[in-house]
């Protein structure tokens, strides 16, 4: 048995774990779970008390949200140079893509409007506002940490990437760009495969 376990949904953000995992290159497992009883049996509670995915056994070590996947992952295995020397813009666009951008991204999705004065009591403010930000720093570096790709690429990156496909990111340039960079690599591709073959046999 793999010293990595992955639990997942082909149809989930554990998508973005999954590229994760590939990136650091380390052996590890997969373990789907149904969205539904399975989420909610005892034995994955017992794991990820919210009952949902991803959430990454490592040992005797349990993580769970995507964004934490990723920064987890590239502290734990830093020969995999994912996380830079200088963590400040690293962790910064990492947890906006789990905080501002997909509060955001949801709020549009199921057609939620903030109040002009109630703004300030959410952490995006406006959608555009989030997108702005967004742009601005990808306006100054080829990638969000910026010379050098990183796990900040992969859990902000992924929303981008997935948000550009459904309609919930706007096509701007800096974003297209952005994606077009990062969307060849390899352990992506890997990743996207494995788990599309995974949806596959479910619908069998």
């Amino acid at each position: 048995m793999a010293d990595l376990i992955l639990y997942s949904n082909p149809m989930s953000r554990g998508r973005v774990a999954r590229w994760m995992l590939e990136e650091i290159g380390q052996p590890y497992e997969v373990r789907y779970l149904d969205y539904g009883p399975q989420m909610k049996a005892p034995e994955y509670l017992a794991i990820n008390p919210m009952g949902k995915v991803p959430a990454l056994v490592h040992g005797d070590r349990i993580v769970t949200e995507y964004a934490a996947i990723c920064a987890y992952l590239a502290d734990a295995f830093p020969d995999a140079g994912l996380a830079p020397a200088d963590r400040s813009a690293y962790y910064r666009w990492l947890f906006f893509g789990a905080g501002p951008l997909e509060a955001a991204i949801i709020a549009k999705v199921l057609g939620f409007t903030v109040p002009d004065d109630r703004r300030g009591m959410v952490g995006f403010g406006t959608l555009e506002t989030t997108f702005a930000a967004l742009e601005g720093q990808l306006a100054k570096t080829p990638y969000l940490a910026g010379e050098a790709f990183s796990a900040a690429d992969v859990a902000t990156g992924s929303q981008i990437g997935y948000g550009l496909q459904f309609g919930t990111v706007e096509a701007r340039p800096a974003f297209t760009e952005y994606w077009d960079r990062i969307r060849e690599r390899p352990a992506l591709i890997r990743a996207t495969a494995a788990d599309n073959t995974a949806m596959k046999e479910k619908e069998v």
